[in-house]
């Protein structure tokens, strides 16, 4: 059975601890990994930590530590160094104990209690659904994804949120849209407006609607342009134009509504159906999947938007001015107040963002994380404001923003404008490239980070290809073992101890950060960190897999070197888990 070493020298430093000052026994135990490899294999600052407290110099209070440090098969000396740390040299066989562990636990090596299974919420994407998914709704999605994946690793109950916006007026404009586009293939032409969604995901939005439900929603041409004031001029772009545009969109819109009646629901339901189904099926064909889609629109039905807002009032942090309701968010940190109830009664998308936000403390969770597009910086300050203001902590609800990624062909950027129909989708992206590599490539940085994705590098089949260099990594142990044709009983016969090459130690060590790397990484919201290391571990190997031969004449070296190998690819196969990207058996 393998023993966690790092758990092995914390309850040493414990039972010094305990010996030399009993009234200290509760301090925390902190263990890293010196940077300098000649420093030790672990190194402890407990000295310097208590220091202050049992005035001593921390120097000092190692040295009196040191000899209370009781006696280990699996340390070869410990010593003082610096200020007061105490540093653990291990011997080889404890160094490569993390191989046998690798292999006993499998798919669960690197999972951590860190979470305590406390329940966490995390919601991204979120897109509107008044278009198909573009290369930056990608990025959110990869690292929202990756984020659940490595949270839930680390011992956290995640579960995973896509906030649908099927109200307001956007969807306003695609059901509009697909409603223009409806009525031209029934041959009633009405002047498309240049600020309504375009693209042909719109006329085959209208081909759909027109299929199931015929002519249902035709009404005549005459009716329409007698409610709704004409175009601007279309080479205007002053501001007085634009608002005559949005004027007159705003006017096709209340006239669907006035003309269709009830049936304007049927358009809207179509419009938010099929695109909420094609962002859904885009999305699991990524690996992307949700526990929940929660309505927008259900806040208002169940009346929590409008009890929210009155909460708040009652609360003295709402005002009236001009007609309007506004919530004092200035008094929280934002640069002003915002409205949270029109003049004209009709409640902001701020009110329904803070009704979500009380709805999702009010389900329990421990912890809540919103992923969004580092555009919504000025956001943050308002929404925790709101919790505050509503006697809820803020510090529960985590907001971690994502710079969104720009695509770049031939040297070129590409555009991705739902509104004007020029954009580079997510699903074309995925078609080029692989998911694979989409998945690694939009979390490589970190995710506040700008990120200009390499397509060149992204489909190239090199070293410099780092999706290319693990996968590879990993196909070459797959090859190995088929080789050595061995099973699982004989590999867990395997004994590492002959493993003495100093390449080996070296995997071996890289093997057993990863535990580590897990908790870091989740502790910082930085699955990126996984990938750092995804990339350090195929490096050793491969460098390793180029200088040594593995499938020796001797029998006991041969399997040894197969154990290390196969730990090499299960902890691949874990770390790419994470992360959202395959590992091929043969490449």
């Amino acid at each position: 059975m393998s023993v966690d070493i790092k758990t092995h020298l914390a309850d040493l430093m414990r039972a010094a601890l305990v010996s030399l000052a009993p009234d200290q026994a509760d301090a925390p135990i902190v263990l890293e990994r010196p940077r300098q490899a000649s420093h030790g294999d672990f190194a402890c600052n407990l000295a310097l930590q208590l220091a202050r407290t049992m005035k001593r110099d921390p120097r000092q209070l190692a040295q009196r530590l040191l000899p209370e440090i009781p006696p280990s098969p699996f340390v070869e000396k410990t010593e003082i160094a610096g200020a007061g740390f105490i540093n653990f040299h291990l011997c080889r066989t404890a160094k490569l104990e993390v191989v046998r562990a690798v292999l006993e636990r499998g798919g669960d090596f690197g999972r951590s209690a860190q979470g305590g299974r406390k329940k966490l919420l995390i919601e991204f994407v979120s897109a509107n659904p008044t278009g198909p998914l573009h290369v930056g709704h990608g990025r959110g999605a990869a690292y929202g994804a990756s984020l659940s994946n490595l949270l839930d690793y680390a011992g956290w109950d995640v579960t995973r949120e896509y906030y649908v916006n099927d109200a307001g007026r956007q969807m306003d404009i695609l059901a509009v849209s697909a409603w223009l586009r409806y009525l031209a293939l029934h041959g009633t032409e009405i002047p498309f407006p240049p600020n309504a969604y375009q693209g042909d995901y719109i006329r085959h939005m209208a081909t759909e609607m027109r299929r199931a439900h015929g002519a249902k929603y035709v009404r005549a041409a005459s009716e329409i342009l007698a409610a709704t004031p004409g175009l601007p001029e279309a080479c205007r772009a002053d501001d007085e134009a634009a608002a005559q545009r949005e004027a007159h969109l705003d006017a096709l819109i209340a006239c669907g509504k006035r003309l269709l009646g009830e049936d304007w629901n049927g358009v809207h339901d179509h419009a938010l159906n099929e695109q909420l189904e094609d962002c859904r099926g885009d999305l699991e064909e990524f690996g992307v999947r949700f526990d929940v889609w929660f309505s927008e629109k259900s806040l208002f039905e169940t009346g929590l938007v409008e009890r929210c807002v009155e909460r708040l009032r009652q609360a003295g942090h709402v005002y009236a001015q001009d007609g309007a309701l506004w919530f004092r968010s200035s008094e929280f940190g934002d640069e002003k107040d915002r409205v949270v109830r029109r003049d004209n009664g009709l409640y902001t998308y701020f009110a329904s963002d803070i009704a979500y936000h009380l709805n999702k403390y009010e389900r329990g969770f421990d912890r809540i994380i919103n992923i969004w597009g580092a555009d919504h910086h000025g956001y943050v300050p308002r929404v925790k404001g709101a919790m505050r203001s509503l006697g809820l902590d803020p510090d529960r609800l985590d907001i971690a923003l994502v710079q969104f990624a720009v695509l770049y062909r031939n040297g070129r950027k590409a555009s991705m404008s739902t509104r004007s129909g020029e954009y580079v989708t997510l699903r074309t992206l995925r078609n080029e490239v692989g998911n694979d590599a989409c998945r690694f490539f939009y979390i490589v940085r970190k995710s506040d980070q700008h990120l200009d994705f390499d397509l060149d590098l992204a489909k190239s089949q090199t070293n410099e290809n780092p999706v290319y260099y693990i996968q590879y990594a990993h196909a070459r142990v797959c090859s190995v073992l088929s080789q050595w044709n061995g099973d699982a009983a004989r590999l867990a016969e395997a004994d590492p101890d002959r493993l003495d090459n100093p390449r080996e130690l070296a995997i071996a060590a890289r093997l057993g950060e990863f535990p580590e790397i897990v908790e870091t990484a989740a502790k910082e919201l930085a699955p990126h960190l996984i990938a750092f290391y995804l990339k350090d571990l195929a490096a050793e190997f491969h460098s390793y897999y180029n200088a040594e031969r593995i499938l020796v004449e001797d029998a006991a070296t041969r399997d040894a070197r197969v154990m290390l190998a196969a730990a090499v690819r299960q902890v691949i196969r874990n770390g790419m888990a994470i992360i959202g990207v395959g590992c091929p058996q043969s490449m």
